[in-house]
């Protein structure tokens, strides 16, 4: 260690005050007054979640669904899935309809043409 008078807190503990606490010859006032009453801390950066599509690449018209979607872009690509998811369930609206289905059987064809939606690849 060097012999220059060094500063230093005690590590055992504050016994008889915190001004008794140090060492050097320091004036407690004038240490407590250095030091910032509010200390600041900027809030946490998040980043921000990458959407990813779990089925691209899987399911048979896969490759189809991606390379037009590169052809069109991302954009009017959407616009043109949501026009057919939207169809489609108008569809099975109809079918619903005509034989008599409830709510019930109507929601889960349509979670059914979802599911094979996804295995099909029309969702990657």
């Amino acid at each position: 260690m060097s012999s220059m008078a060094v500063s230093s807190v005690s590590a055992v503990g504050f016994k008889g005050g915190l001004g008794s606490s140090f060492k050097g010859g320091e004036d407690y006032a004038m240490l407590a007054k250095s030091v910032p009453n509010v200390v600041r801390v900027g809030k946490a950066v998040r980043a921000q979640p990458v959407m990813k599509n779990v089925n691209e690449g899987k399911g048979l018209f896969a490759p189809l669904v991606v390379v037009t979607r590169q052809i069109v872009g991302k954009k009017r690509f959407n616009q043109l899935r949501g026009k057919a998811i939207a169809l489609h369930s108008q569809v099975i609206n109809e079918f619903c309809k005509a034989i008599g289905a409830d709510g019930k059987q109507r929601q889960g064809l349509i979670r059914l043409a979802k599911k094979n939606g996804e295995r099909l690849g029309f969702l990657a």
